[in-house]
């Protein structure tokens, strides 16, 4: 992959708002920092090459590349990218109990690795308020606090950052599409670091089809209910079609065309809803809340699912056909609309010597979009 460097990142994702502001250049260097969602370099930087573009999964992402180094074969473009093995999915009765989103097949997962020894830390999203906050969490206990969705775009992978720097080798990374894209990219070491060795222990991703900007999300809240009385946020398995804000007294719904219209344009070209490069990917599954969908993808998440349902902390189903097709329909489309926008515009497989979002065998690029 070609590398460059804080400048050319300023130039290529910032300004040219593609940032999603999901923290995989936070916390490498004094110079960039995260706040309320925004992403913004606070002194001037000379490197020309540097982690901070080489981890950003917004340019220079070379699919097939990364395809080679985890599945040992090229980008398919399938809709649920490569796999072993798909289910749906809910915590079993050892799992620790709590507020989960849907099944709480990630935190059940999450705190049957840490209780192992799998994961000396666990990279997670907390929240104050509505505020997504990135935490660094070692206790099983503690995997709860973080365990609803937060529909927002959050710097997580800034803990991560600040988890390697504190010396952990063994971390569980849970995050969207576009933050294991990054986590992908930073296990790859592009820039060689010569000490590097992978401090990525499992990476376990969600289902997303599009996240707010906080800076946008917090007065579109604030202006229906006082932000420090809300407690949960969710959205229900279609066909629903809401978002639900809890308060201690209240639930107002609120319709998703009135959020879409909150939606950053990066989301347009993200063409991955299933967070194709996790060991383990989980989402909603349509028409229950009770339980998860369950994707596995490689062998160390075969065996952390298998050992975690031998052991009562995970329990799965077979996967309705059904909710199978219709799950490839939805991120068939997705990958379909994004990668002609991103084609349109001219942002793949630029010519040598510039600068590209993706990188993918042409062929691949026809297929999806045909």
């Amino acid at each position: 992959m070609s590398l460059f460097g804080p400048n050319e990142l300023i130039e290529d994702v910032i300004n040219k708002n593609l940032c999603i502001g999901c923290g995989a250049c936070i916390e490498l260097c004094p110079y960039f920092r995260s706040y309320k969602g925004r992403t913004a370099m606070l002194f001037p930087c000379t490197k020309e090459e540097g982690r901070c573009y080489a981890f950003c999964p917004k340019i220079e992402v070379d699919l097939d590349r990364l395809s080679e180094f985890f599945f040992q074969a090229p980008y398919s473009g399938a809709p649920l990218g490569r796999y072993r093995s798909i289910h749906t999915a809910k915590a079993g009765p050892k799992a620790d109990a709590g507020d989960f989103q849907a099944g709480g097949t990630v935190s059940a997962l999450i705190g049957f690795a840490l209780r192992k020894g799998y994961f000396d830390a666990a990279v997670l999203t907390d929240k104050e308020g509505i505020l997504p906050v990135p935490r660094i969490i070692t206790d099983p206990a503690d995997v709860s606090r973080c365990s609803t969705s937060k529909y927002t775009s959050a710097p997580t992978l800034s803990a991560l950052n600040q988890a390697v720097r504190q010396g952990y080798k063994h971390i569980g990374v849970v995050g969207t599409p576009c933050q294991v894209l990054a986590v992908a990219q930073m296990r790859m070491n592009p820039t060689a670091e010569p000490d590097f060795s992978d401090p990525i222990a499992l990476t376990l991703g969600l289902f997303c089809t599009w996240s707010v900007y906080y800076r946008a999300f917090e007065p579109f809240i604030a202006a229906r209910v006082d932000i420090s009385r809300v407690i949960k946020v969710d959205i229900p398995p279609p066909p629903a079609e809401v978002m639900e804000i809890y308060t201690a007294e209240e639930k107002i719904e609120i319709g998703l065309d009135e959020i879409r219209e909150l939606v950053p344009d990066t989301c347009s070209y993200c063409i991955d809803m299933t967070s194709e490069f996790a060991d383990i990917s989980v989402g909603v599954l349509e028409g229950r809340t009770d339980m998860n969908t369950l994707i596995v993808r490689t062998e160390r998440g075969q065996k952390i699912v298998d050992e975690a349902v031998a052991e009562g902390f995970l329990v799965l189903e077979d996967m309705p056909g059904e909710n199978l097709e219709h799950l490839q329909w939805a991120a068939g489309n997705k990958k379909k609309r994004a990668f002609a926008k991103a084609r349109e515009e001219g942002m793949i497989n630029g010519a040598e010597g510039t600068r590209s979002y993706l990188r993918v065998d042409p062929a691949t690029v026809s297929d999806c979009i045909a």
